[in-house]
């Protein structure tokens, strides 16, 4: 396709969302339209904002005329202590009604594409040693939130066929970058205080992406013809046990890395008795994702190494 003249944006002041409303900005490259629900939220010269004070957003109508790529990273996201009572209830009517509501508004406005900012876990939450994630591989989805990307993704796929739009899905594992939230920012915290922690001795291996990675893949896929309903996994290329993110993570803040070596088996066995396996999992099981499919469509390789996408955490620390 030819260089998009207008990109809509969705979750332009979330996370990811945020660092895509901010690098495409900055290039000022056509128009930029961003889907946004508090009117007081700051923009940059050359964003046009577009208000909606309604949860149920997706359902109103919304100025889609004449754009050319939607970039949806608006979700209801992962919650690990979730006190909905039905939390697979509630990640439908955004992740997956939500989507789909709003993809089909996207393609009877005649936009081109559509990017789909999904997960990594709609392939699984684990993988074995020396078989990493396929985007070919059969959908795996384990929890609530999980189901409801797949099942949106699975909607768009059907979407597409149907009306022509480019449907472009993304599954990024866990996303690190200055200002994150969630269990990264927790380790953050841990390894800031210097307090020993048993984890001197993981050999696991798991897939990051890099925030600047992944807005850059995002990015990528607005106008490569060889994005056209493709679906990609994302990460930095360079996979980590926990021992090692913790030691880059310390170096990136300048900070000492105070790990005791205790075996994993040790570990598991005392988060199993303490009701945390599903920390343990998080902490010493491995999830790995294949990006040479990535790669190879788009021609593409992630711009920062993990050493540098860790300095970008922590600027204050850097020379």
């Amino acid at each position: 396709m030819t260089q998009p003249s207008s990109v809509f944006l969705t979750g332009g002041t979330g996370f990811v969302g945020s660092a895509v409303r901010q690098y495409l900005a900055s290039r000022q490259e056509g128009e930029l339209r961003v889907l946004l629900r508090d009117k007081h939220s700051p923009m940059a010269s050359g964003v046009i904002p577009a208000f909606v004070d309604s949860s149920d957003w997706y359902c109103r109508p919304l100025p889609l005329a004449n754009v050319d790529v939607v970039i949806h990273c608006a979700a209801r996201a992962h919650i690990m202590k979730d006190e909905e009572p039905d939390p697979l209830k509630a990640y439908r009517e955004i992740n997956t009604i939500g989507t789909l509501e709003f993809a089909k508004q996207a393609a009877n406005a005649g936009v081109q594409r559509f990017i789909f900012v999904s997960s990594v876990k709609v392939n699984g939450e684990q993988t074995s040693e020396y078989s990493p994630f396929k985007a070919i591989d059969t959908p795996k989805p384990e929890d609530a939130y999980g189901i409801s990307k797949c099942e949106a993704e699975q909607g768009l796929r059907n979407l597409a066929a149907e009306t022509g739009m480019e449907v472009v899905i993304i599954r990024p594992p866990l996303v690190y970058g200055p200002g994150v939230k969630g269990n990264f920012a927790g380790m953050i915290k841990l390894v800031e205080k210097g307090l020993p922690l048993p984890l001197g001795a993981v050999h696991n291996k798991r897939s990051l992406v890099a925030l600047d990675n992944l807005v850059d893949l995002i990015v990528t896929c607005i106008d490569h013809p060889g994005a056209a309903n493709e679906t990609f996994l994302v990460s930095d290329g360079e996979d980590l046990s926990t021992t090692e993110l913790l030691r880059g993570v310390a170096d990136a803040m300048g900070k000492p890395s105070r790990l005791i070596p205790v075996p994993a088996s040790w570990l598991q066995f005392s988060a199993t008795l303490l009701g945390k396996k599903a920390v343990a999992q998080r902490l010493l099981g491995s999830l790995q994702v294949d990006i040479s499919h990535t790669q190879k469509c788009l021609n593409w390789t992630p711009p920062l190494t993990v050493k540098q996408g860790l300095q970008h955490c922590f600027p204050d620390h850097q020379d």
